[in-house]
């Protein structure tokens, strides 16, 4: 596999937010353990934490969109694999959250 794809900043961008999503909710849970809070509407408001998560993956869909708008036509085999590094990248995020609220 030609690597050199991955070395564009709209490839590795979107893996490092993932990654420092799912760092940061890592971290935040071995500090703060995982309580789940009361069901009360004042007490489950979202915190910084949480916030920056949601910003991390949500911020990184133009910067894929914007990749796989350029990159695919040029290089499909390569984009293609790419892409699905970085959909991985953002599951495994997902899928920790999804996880750890159980």
């Amino acid at each position: 596999m030609n690597t050199s794809l991955l070395k564009r900043p709209s490839a590795f961008v979107p893996l490092a937010m993932s990654l420092a999503a799912l760092t940061l909710l890592l971290v935040y849970v071995a500090m703060f353990g995982n309580a789940h809070p009361a069901d009360d509407a004042e007490v489950h408001d979202e915190r910084g934490p949480a916030r920056i998560f949601q910003l991390l993956l949500a911020a990184q869909l133009p910067i894929i969109a914007f990749f796989a708008i350029k990159w695919l036509p040029r290089a499909p085999k390569e984009g293609l694999i790419v892409l699905v590094l970085q959909a991985g990248a953002g599951i495994a995020a997902i899928a920790t959250v999804l996880f750890l609220e159980q």
